[in-house]
């Protein structure tokens, strides 16, 4: 599918933005694991969830849909999981792969995970190795380290781990087994990665303690079945937040955002760049605070981005460069390697495609510095099958002089269900 964006005049009015996907993905999961019913209000329809979905099924965990965005899932507990009778297929999604990894480690039975082939490419080593000090047995391509998954489930003990890379799937993978295992598991972190499992877990009655960056989970607790309202989803919020501040004469408000502080990054930064972002009301359900977003057009500066600022935005770092296109001066991007080994290697699609458009933007080993403003003209860019690309390159699209058309946009799907509508309305 072809996305055509042309310049855009302003962009306003008000919307709402789809459910958060990492905390969709982990309302199913645990609600599954949990004792009693589960009921998700505002889940995420989009591909990635519903491959979670549909493994859960298949692990034999009843669920209800209410309508496409309110489901019941009916727990199973932390060990009432069915052996399932194929290859669970996790598409696109390396956070169903990662997360499920450690819980059927814990299982009583045999079981193989596999997904696309992005999928396929991704790194599993770093789940892996501590699940193996756990007492799993786990083999994998590529000497272990990529999918397909073959995972022979049995009792595991608790350890003590520090992960190499801050990373919320492989810290969730490992709290979950956690659970299912004896004794306590403890999983520190450098820097802090989203909390969103943590968060839920004390809902549903975990035993779980955090301390800075280290979380200790004692095993074999009782989960029990919650509701959990799912706010919108800030990454996805933030292509639009994004579009505000660099079209001129813009002014959006954007209802129910979840601002968890370890997802608002990359308001953070925005802030810094002289972004005019204002919260204009503030809740919290089930543990995770929102808030409306008021998104006003912006003169914006330069910055620098790196160390601990990078795992608390790494989703929304290709949106940001297309920021930095329109800010006085140089952004610098470093320690961001992880975006190499994402849906696409982000660092090179972005560098690539607003380098067609005529960014003054240039590729490092760990991040990319670009110089501004350019101005941008229209051409024919890829998504590289990449949902975050494809979206960051229809906001440059909204600055760019003439027709931007962005080939593979059906990825958007993967995220952002009705992305093109929401953006479209805007622009009026």
């Amino acid at each position: 599918m072809e996305l055509k964006i042309n310049t855009a005049a302003s962009l306003k009015g008000k919307i709402a933005i789809p459910g958060d996907k990492s905390i969709s993905h982990r309302a199913i999961i645990l609600g599954a694991m949990a004792e009693g019913d589960t009921t998700i209000v505002d889940f995420l329809p989009a591909a990635d969830c519903l491959s979670t979905l549909k493994c859960m099924r298949a692990l034999g965990v009843g669920v209800e849909e209410l309508s496409s965005t309110n489901l019941v899932i009916h727990g199973v507990g932390a060990n009432g999981f069915k052996e399932p009778g194929n290859v669970l297929d996790v598409g696109n999604s390396g956070t169903t792969l990662r997360i499920l990894t450690g819980v059927l480690a814990g299982q009583d039975f045999f079981s193989v995970l596999t997904g696309d082939e992005s999928v396929r490419r991704r790194p599993m080593d770093r789940v892996i190795a501590p699940l193996l000090e756990m007492g799993a047995e786990i083999w994998g391509r590529k000497n272990g380290t990529r999918a397909p998954i073959s995972i022979l489930g049995h009792s595991l003990h608790g350890i003590s781990y520090t992960t190499t890379i801050p990373s919320a799937q492989v810290k969730t993978a490992l709290l979950l087994a956690g659970l299912l295992a004896e004794g306590k598991t403890i999983v520190a972190e450098e820097f802090q990665s989203r909390d969103h499992t943590e968060r839920m877990l004390e809902v549903m009655g975990a035993d779980i303690s955090v301390e800075g960056t280290t979380c200790t989970i004692s095993g074999g607790g009782i989960l029990r079945g919650a509701e959990i309202d799912i706010p919108g989803d800030i990454s996805s919020a933030a292509f639009l937040i994004a579009g505000a501040l660099i079209v001129p004469d813009s002014e959006v408000l954007i209802k129910d955002v979840g601002v968890n502080p370890t997802r608002t990054g990359v308001l953070d930064v925005l802030k810094e760049m002289g972004g005019r972002l204002e919260r204009v009301s503030f809740s919290v359900k089930n543990g995770e605070p929102r808030s409306d977003m008021l998104v006003k057009s912006s003169k914006l500066s330069g910055t620098v981005i790196g160390g601990e600022k990078i795992p608390g935005l790494i989703d929304e770092l290709p949106v940001l460069a297309v920021v930095a296109t329109q800010a006085q001066g140089t952004t610098v991007v470093s320690g961001a390697q992880e975006l190499r080994v994402k849906e696409a290697d982000r660092i090179s699609a972005i560098c690539g495609e607003l380098g067609n458009l005529g960014a003054q933007i240039e590729e490092r080993e760990d991040g990319f510095i670009v110089e501004g403003p350019t101005a941008l003209k229209g051409t024919v860019c890829d998504s590289h099958g990449d949902h975050r690309i494809a979206m960051a390159l229809a906001i440059a699209g909204l600055v760019a002089t003439g027709t931007t058309v962005i080939r593979g946009a059906e990825c958007v799907d993967i995220s952002f269900p009705g992305f093109e509508k929401t953006l479209r309305s805007l622009i009026g």
